[in-house]
């Protein structure tokens, strides 16, 4: 079968919109991290900055994603470590139902009592980043010497306390050739999601560390194969062209079409959300209050300490046009996977100060341009 995309394949998928509400919120509480990554796309300080939300607009913010409907909350930074009030704002997110994840910094604010306290508190996962397999690849990602040896034991201890371990990896040309020794520590480690982020020039981010297209496929399609050997989930944050690899590996595999696949629903038992991407679905808030479609992705559309967060998310023009695959532009917005992938709007901002614009690491983008 070949590996190029059928005709309007993804016209007969039924893909979620997300309207309403997003499915999963990332809160930054800080930007203060005693770290000095790399590609930080936030250009975290050591110092917290005295604007951040309080625990009184942090508790109310709280409210607000559960009265959305949203039940999937991750508390980020900079190091959320940072907040001596972390402990508290988990479990006043566990009051509301909401199911709370945090993605810390591991440096010596991340103990084993803080980490016991987080699970009492209600947290389901820790999310812990390891770039590479090695002290030298990791610790000139994350600019302080020893973090590879004190992120080991800590994703150790997050297995003993019941949590959920995750690790996060952002793929650039520091790690590319890294990555299958990494996979096998992801798996040592006993972690139940890899999320694999595929690099976003912003913040200390660099272009001159992104791989190519050719080499995001390449490594997309080796998570595929990889996902079907190993006991841990695998996602990818800001390459949602990862669908499209699942989608035509799977038709492969079974021997039929995508058409047909994306006929049986599309999510491929849950290895991805159909449609899911920057500010559709995705929201994030940052240390300020400022309402963002991602993180990776500089524009706000409002602030929760002026407006409410669902009249941000709902009505705001941006929120609406990232929900609408039909508006973007170039490559993108004529693919026959629009609705189900989307291209990172992210990256297309990075590097045209176009959030509609296509995504220039996805390889379909870049063989038709060329």
């Amino acid at each position: 079968m070949s590996d190029e995309p059928e005709p309007r394949a993804a016209a007969t998928c039924s893909v979620p919109t997300y309207d309403k509400a997003p499915l999963l919120v990332i809160w930054e509480v800080t930007r203060a991290c005693d770290l000095a990554c790399v590609h930080c796309r936030a250009e975290a300080q050591p110092n917290r900055d005295p604007g951040e939300l309080s625990f009184q607009e942090g508790t109310a913010l709280l409210d607000q994603i559960a009265g959305m409907g949203t039940r999937l909350v991750v508390f980020t930074g900079g190091d959320p470590a940072k907040r001596p009030d972390l402990v508290d704002l988990v479990s006043e997110a566990k009051a509301r139902r909401l199911i709370p994840s945090i993605s810390p910094s591991a440096t010596p604010l991340m103990t084993t009592k803080l980490l016991h306290a987080l699970a009492r508190a209600g947290a389901g996962a820790v999310s812990f980043s390891l770039d590479g397999s090695n002290r030298r690849i990791h610790d000139t990602f994350r600019g302080v010497p020893g973090t590879f040896e004190r992120t080991l034991p800590l994703a150790a201890e997050v297995v003993r306390t019941g949590m959920e371990l995750r690790i996060n990896t952002t793929v650039t040309r520091r790690n590319l050739g890294d990555l299958p020794a990494l996979a096998d520590l992801v798996e040592e480690l006993g972690t139940r999601v890899w999320s694999v982020f595929f690099l976003v020039p912003t913040g200390r981010g660099s272009n001159r560390d992104q791989i190519s297209p050719e080499e995001c496929e390449r490594t997309l399609r080796w998570l595929y194969e990889l996902s079907g050997r190993v006991p841990f989930r695998i996602k990818t944050t800001e390459a949602p062209h990862y669908r499209r690899v699942v989608l035509e590996g799977e038709a492969r595999r079974r021997g039929t079409t995508v058409a047909d696949l994306l006929r049986r629903g599309g999510s491929m038992g849950g290895r991805f959300a159909p449609g899911l991407n920057d500010g559709r679905g995705f929201c994030f808030i940052s240390h300020r209050g400022e309402v963002h479609p991602s993180g990776f992705l500089p524009l706000a559309a409002g602030s929760v300490r002026r407006r409410p967060l669902a009249e941000i998310y709902r009505e705001s023009p941006l929120f609406r046009s990232l929900r609408e695959p039909s508006s973007f532009r170039g490559l993108c917005g004529c693919c026959d996977f629009a609705e189900i992938c989307g291209g990172s709007r992210a990256r297309a901002y990075a590097v045209s100060f176009d959030p509609l614009a296509d995504d220039p690491l996805c390889a379909n983008v870049a063989a038709r341009r060329a």
